[in-house]
């Protein structure tokens, strides 16, 4: 059954795969020394009154863990714990809680399909996906996956999920026709010896090319989308690696235990990369995802660094400048 299927028939849940599991959470410590000559250290500006804040709270949030942006300066932002979305203004700074959702369900990783007006959102340990009406918060469809749903990247034609316990992908195709696929992913990126295991999750823009951090091990690969195979991208090391987006041939690695943001440049093949700045700000708190809007980055904090579940009384959006735009010396 296709999404488009499921907005006739409003949600109906289908199960790809019945994987029961509900370990505690937990992010991967790791305290690292990258030595790479070409890396700038970056700390976030402060912006003027006239640009952007610095930092947006998500009103009533007990937990946070996506981001996402929309349309002009929309963003969605996910409460991991309690399944809400909010929605708000990049600009203005302005928020809301725009959808939430039946009890039980989370929210991790999400990604807007402006071109066909669908949020599609990860499920964490419900092994779930969702996906709502991008302009209404209309809730269109679940699908059951597998284990530990943790990130979402879109293509042209399908959404792509990782699998944070299982060695797995699932694409769900947005056309007609098709049903949710499980990729099982082979090569190094396959390894489970700890956790979390497969998190954030890029594309190339053509799709022939999936590029997927592994907590565990500090590393990010390219993945064959059809086939599952995957390759280690020799040059980095990225411990404590969470959310990614590539833009172009650059790679920005959330790194949630260290605070920090990396930038990594990536040979035309994507068989090698290298380290080119750490853009790091006062306001991050264990930030977990990213995304970028114009010379900005956008990231969450999830505020690990005080358990988990986490037990700080806010969360917020931090806005901070692309590390291109400040100046080299």
């Amino acid at each position: 059954m296709t999404i488009r299927a499921e907005i006739n028939s409003r949600a109906q849940v289908l199960s790809a795969c019945s994987v029961a599991v509900r370990p505690k959470m937990s992010h991967v410590a790791v305290a690292a020394i990258i030595l790479l000559v070409t890396v700038s250290v970056v700390s976030g500006q402060a912006l003027t009154a006239n640009e952007f804040p610095n930092t947006i709270v998500l009103p009533g949030a007990r937990s946070a863990e996506g981001i996402a942006i929309g349309e002009g300066s929309i963003f969605y932002a996910s409460d991991f714990l309690a399944g809400d979305i909010f929605r708000g203004d990049l600009r203005t700074g302005k928020v809301e809680r725009f959808i939430h959702p039946p009890t039980g369900r989370q929210a991790v990783g999400l990604k807007a399909d402006i071109r066909h007006g669908l949020l599609f959102v990860a499920g964490g340990f419900t092994g779930q996906a969702y996906v709502y009406d991008l302009q209404t918060g209309t809730d269109l469809a679940t699908f059951q996956l597998g284990g530990l749903i943790n990130d979402v990247v879109v293509t042209k034609d399908a959404a792509w999920f990782t699998d944070s316990l299982l060695p797995h992908i699932y694409r769900i195709p947005i056309a007609p026709g098709g049903r949710p696929q499980t990729i099982v992913v082979t090569g190094p990126a396959a390894n489970l010896s700890g956790f979390p295991n497969l998190n954030g999750i890029a594309a190339t823009p053509d799709g022939q090319t999936l590029i997927v951090s592994h907590s565990a091990l500090g590393a990010i690969f390219t993945v064959d989308p059809t086939t599952g195979a995957s390759k280690f991208i020799n040059g980095v090391v990225v411990p404590a690696i969470d959310g990614i987006i590539l833009e172009g041939s650059r790679v920005y690695a959330v790194q949630v235990d260290l605070n920090q943001i990396a930038q990594i440049d990536l040979s035309p093949d994507l068989s090698s990369g290298i380290l080119t700045a750490v853009v790091t700000n006062p306001d991050f708190e264990a930030p977990t995802t990213v995304a970028r809007f114009g010379d900005r980055l956008v990231a969450v904090n999830g505020k690990y660094d005080t358990g988990f579940p986490p037990t700080a009384t806010t969360y917020e959006v931090v806005i901070v400048v692309r590390p291109d735009e400040f100046p080299v010396h």
